[in-house]
């Protein structure tokens, strides 16, 4: 066994030494090549034209692999081995974990309390031709919200999400996305942030304003208690 000596980011008082697998490590690399691989087999079926055979015959291939890895899976309430909550590590996350097949994946930076996010958004998150969908505009926004909300100390979960698009989001297009807490009182934090081109980034192309509200220990209990590990006592999980 090693230990892991990141502090989990933005949760004052969390445990900074937690005991991770010798193997750990391996295992993320070997689930963030299987993500990449994921998201660049999403992408290209997306995108392919190919002819109903040799889709059929991918699809057969995929089925075997899927055979295989659904060998050792686990539930809902079981935590993935590589995943460290204490450490702020979420391989799976659908917006920045590097093993998610959903995921940009979104690289998030954090100086002076301000969040800059980079990714790009191929074919797979389209919704009006060669423009993104809405909704995923929406599900960058939460994430980079609520990440500059627990990077504050002041971890929660969304309880209000105000959307405003000033123009489409374009697809294989490098972004940038920002997000900075703007008001914090008693368990609410309020969060502001928008999505541009990395080459137009002062010309917002969405922009959003969320509130989070953090748990109380029992609402924390409520909900994760049998996910999470005893020791944690702040309610972080939402947006790692």
């Amino acid at each position: 066994m090693t230990s892991s000596h990141r502090s989990f980011p933005g949760v004052p008082g969390s445990i900074e030494h937690a005991v991770e697998r010798a193997d750990t490590h391996d295992r993320r690399q070997a689930i963030g090549e299987l993500g990449e691989a994921l998201r660049t087999l999403i992408e290209r079926a997306t995108a392919t034209e190919a002819p109903p055979a040799d889709l059929r015959h991918c699809a057969a291939q995929l089925r075997a692999v899927g055979a295989a890895l659904a060998s050792r899976s686990r539930t809902r309430w079981m935590l993935p081995g590589a995943d460290n909550l204490l450490a702020g590590i979420r391989m799976y996350n659908p917006v920045a974990g590097s093993g998610s097949g959903l995921a940009p994946p979104v690289h998030i930076d954090l100086a002076d309390g301000h969040a800059v996010g980079t990714c790009t958004l191929g074919l797979a998150y389209e919704g009006p031709p060669a423009y993104a969908h809405g909704g995923i505009s929406a599900l960058l926004l939460d994430q980079m919200l609520g990440y500059v909300v627990g990077a504050a100390g002041r971890p929660g979960l969304t309880v209000a999400l105000d959307i405003r698009y000033l123009a489409p989001v374009p697809l294989h297009t490098p972004l940038r996305l920002d997000a900075r807490v703007t008001d914090s009182s008693g368990r609410s934090s309020t969060a502001a942030g928008s999505i541009a081109t990395a080459d137009d980034p002062h010309t917002p192309l969405v922009r959003a304003t969320a509130t989070f509200v953090a748990l109380r220990p029992s609402q924390l209990a409520d909900l994760f208690g049998a996910a999470l590990h005893p020791d944690v006592v702040r309610p972080f999980a939402a947006h790692d």
